[in-house]
C-alpha cells in the first residue's frame, strides 16, 4: 500500500505543477508589457501562504515529503509571480500590494512557525494546529471559484471559464483526496474532496453551457450577416463613400467645387423599396440599382 500511495503522489506532484505552472503565459506578458494591467494579485499572495504553510506542514510530519516537496515547488513559484507583481505594478498600488505581501506572506507563516515551535511542544497537536489552518486556507481556494460558477448560471456562456485550468484543479483534487485515503491523512482530504466536488460541478456547468454558447455567438453572426436592411446600409454607405472621393477628385482637378448631382428621387424610392423586399441571395445578385440611391439613374433601358 506504501509503494501505491507513493506512486499516487508522484502523480500528485505532476500535475500539481501544472497547475503552478499555468500563470507563466500570463507573467510573460507582464513582463513584456511591463505592466499588470488588470490582473489581481491576491490569488497568488493566498496561494504563496497556502504552500508555505503545507511545506512546513510536510517538514512537521513523518512521512510527508511528496507533500513538502510539491508545496516547496509550488512556493517557489508563487515567490516569483508575487516579485513580478509588485515589480509591475503601477506605482500607486505598490506600497498596498507590499503591505499585504508583509502580512500574509511573512508575518502569518513566521507568527504560525513561531507559535507552532515555541509554544507548541507535541508533534501531533503541532500537526493539528497547521494541518487545521492548512485545510481551512485550502478549502477557502478552492471556494473562489464559485463566484465564477455564478456567471456562468446567469449568462449561459462559458466565455469567461478557462477549462483547462478547471480540468486541471478538478484532477489535481481527486488525485490528492486519493493520497490522502491512502496515507489516511484528514487535513489532505477534506480540502481536495471539496476541490474535486467544486472542479466536477465547473466541468458539469462548462458541458452544459458550452453548445449554448456556440449557438448564441453563431445565431447572432448569422443575423448579422443576412439581414437585408445592414446590406442596404452598407452598400449605400460605400456608394456615398465613392461618390464624395470623385467629388473632391473633381473639385481638385478644375479647381473649383463642382455642385451636387441631383437625386432622381421618384425613379429612387421605388428602388428603394423593392431592395429591402429582397432576400439575402436576391440582395447580392441585385445590388447595381443601388448606384441609383445617390446618384440618379445612369442607365435607362
Amino acid at each position: 500500500m506504501a509503494s501505491l500511495s507513493f506512486i499516487i503522489g508522484i502523480i500528485g506532484n505532476i500535475i500539481s505543477v501544472l497547475v503552478f505552472t499555468s500563470p507563466i503565459k500570463t507573467f510573460s506578458q507582464v513582463v513584456k508589457k511591463k505592466s499588470t494591467e488588470n490582473y489581481k494579485v491576491l490569488p497568488y499572495i493566498t496561494t504563496l501562504l497556502s504552500t508555505c504553510l503545507w511545506t512546513f506542514y510536510g517538514l512537521l510530519k513523518p512521512d510527508g515529503f511528496l507533500v513538502l516537496t510539491v508545496n516547496g515547488i509550488g512556493a517557489v513559484f508563487q515567490f516569483i509571480y508575487v516579485a513580478l507583481f509588485l515589480i509591475y505594478a503601477p506605482p500607486d498600488k505598490k506600497i498596498k500590494i507590499a503591505n499585504t505581501i508583509a502580512v500574509f506572506n511573512v508575518g502569518l507563516p513566521g507568527s504560525v512557525i513561531a507559535i507552532t515551535l515555541l509554544a507548541i511542544h507535541d508533534n501531533s497537536i503541532q500537526l493539528i494546529f497547521v494541518g487545521i489552518l492548512c485545510a481551512g486556507i485550502t478549502i477557502a481556494m478552492y471556494a473562489s471559484p464559485l463566484s465564477s460558477m455564478r456567471t456562468v448560471i446567469k449568462t449561459k456562456s462559458v466565455e469567461y471559464m478557462l477549462f483547462s485550468l478547471s480540468f486541471f484543479l478538478f484532477l489535481n483534487a481527486g488525485i490528492w483526496c486519493i493520497y490522502s485515503v491512502l496515507i489516511k491523512d484528514f487535513f489532505v482530504g477534506v480540502p481536495n474532496a471539496i476541490g474535486f466536488v467544486l472542479g466536477a460541478t465547473q466541468l458539469i456547468l462548462y458541458t452544459i453551457y458550452k453548445n449554448k454558447s456556440k449557438m448564441s455567438v453563431k445565431s447572432r453572426d448569422v443575423m448579422r450577416e443576412e439581414s437585408p436592411t445592414e446590406l442596404v446600409k452598407g452598400a449605400i454607405e460605400m456608394q456615398a463613400n465613392d461618390q464624395e472621393i470623385n467629388l473632391k477628385n473633381q473639385s481638385l482637378n478644375k479647381g473649383s467645387s463642382m455642385p451636387k448631382q441631383q437625386i432622381n428621387r421618384q425613379n429612387s424610392m421605388p428602388k428603394i423599396t423593392q431592395t429591402l423586399s429582397f432576400g439575402p441571395r436576391e440582395l447580392h445578385h441585385n445590388c447595381a440599382p443601388i448606384d441609383d440611391v445617390e446618384v440618379g439613374e445612369k442607365h435607362q433601358p
